[in-house]
């Protein structure tokens, strides 16, 4: 075989590993009737140097803007409960009075203020959904934003899911 061809077979090759890769990073995930999901939340972030009196780094309020979307087509799905817990580990409070029903398609959204500092660095929500039937699970995602006229501040985090249901 010519060295040109034994080239292009190797690069054939690699395109196929990297689309096989590159699939497998895409998979859908599974329908589900239910989850707890762990969302990670930033009340503040620490930057820059450490002050030598302080002994810490500086401190960036930020908001977060949690949105809980309903992927699913065809089907509602219910919000139980969405807990926000602080750096500690410790219940803050409950962001939903009564379940909420998201119909398909459809977001929910929450809001923890610039101003409200008591989550810490590793804030958190347990967010619980459940559904009368298996659906595509929800995308959850909290936009983390300080805007203001000299600089912009936006990082994304998103939901991981801790117990199916």
């Amino acid at each position: 075989m010519a060295p040109a061809a034994r080239i292009l077979r190797r690069i054939a090759g690699l395109i196929l590993g990297l689309g096989a890769w590159l699939a497998a990073a895409q998979e859908i995930p599974a329908l589900s009737g239910g989850q707890s999901l762990y969302l990670p939340i930033y009340s503040h972030l620490y930057h820059g140097d450490v002050h030598p009196r302080t002994g810490k780094p500086s401190e960036t309020l930020v908001s977060a803007h949690v949105s809980i979307r309903n992927t699913d087509p065809a089907a509602a799905m219910k919000v139980v409960s969405a807990r926000y817990y602080n750096t500690d580990g410790k219940l803050l409070r409950e962001f939903l009075p009564a379940p909420q029903t998201i119909p398909p398609l459809g977001t929910y959204e929450l809001y923890v203020a610039r101003s409200d500092s008591s989550g810490g660095s590793g804030a958190n929500f347990i967010i619980d959904w459940r559904a009368d039937k298996p659906i595509n699970p929800p995308l959850v995602e909290a936009l983390h934003a300080d805007i203001r006229e000299a600089r912009t501040l936006l990082f994304v985090t998103t939901a991981r899911p801790i117990q199916n249901r």
